[in-house]
């Protein structure tokens, strides 16, 4: 990784052209490819807001299969990176300062939320996430909300970690409602909460409780306390 740079020029990073900007694309690159020959829905890469920070996307899947399709795509990118002599890192705070961390943002939709009308069902699955944000935010990293403390602090666009908030096309909430959706009152919503270095299974799992099951079914049995 390059020496850091002073806060003010972080712009240029993102999804970013250029040898002076970009570092790491080679392996970006490899990893896509790799992904698409092993079968992986990898759906998109970009250059992130920090200099050697990079972005992918999989899905969309279907339930549990979310867990096995990042999980390999995380193992696919470290057996690529041992090829670079690279070491990465999915730590969702890397750097300390004014830097941006990494998340792995949930993009979640049932069939009623995609279909035609189907924005009032987005709204009821966010007014069930607001009832149960602390629990949420202890399946969102591995250490039941302690790696998301320096993350979600309310810069960076980010919520803090004790608050809940959505807005369309705000990437300062806790749930990004994308334009198009809001636009075309259906398709589907993005859970900014969960950390770089995530469960899947355990985000998928907590999403699908609350959104979608009844009763006992819905409970969750972790619960994030703040540690200030």
């Amino acid at each position: 990784m390059p020496p850091l740079m002073s806060a003010h020029v972080t712009g240029p990073y993102y999804c970013g052209v250029g040898a002076d900007k970009v570092y790491g694309r080679e392996i970006c690159e490899a990893h896509a490819r790799a992904c698409m020959y092993a079968g992986i829905k990898i759906s998109g890469t970009n250059a992130e807001s920090m200099p050697s920070q990079w972005e992918f996307q999989v899905g969309p899947c279907e339930g549990i299969e979310m867990g096995d399709q990042l999980w390999m795509a995380r193992f696919i990118l470290h057996r690529i990176c041992e090829d670079f002599g690279v070491i990465v890192s999915l730590d969702p705070k890397p750097v300390v300062g004014d830097w941006n961390g990494a998340g792995c943002h949930a993009n979640f939709s049932t069939q009623s939320m995609r279909e035609p009308g189907g924005y009032p069902h987005i709204e009821e699955a966010i007014s069930k996430l607001s009832e149960v944000h602390n629990q949420h935010i202890a399946y969102y990293d591995p250490h039941g909300g302690r790696d998301n403390e320096r993350r979600l602090t309310g810069a960076h666009e980010t919520e803090t970690i004790d608050a809940f908030s959505f807005g369309v096309a705000n990437r300062q909430c806790s749930i990004r409602i994308p334009k198009q959706t809001f636009d075309d009152q259906f398709g589907y919503f993005e859970d900014r909460r969960p950390s770089s270095n995530c469960d899947p299974y355990t985000v998928t799992a907590a999403l699908v409780k609350t959104c979608c099951l009844q009763g006992r079914d819905r409970k969750l049995s972790l619960t994030y306390v703040p540690n200030f």
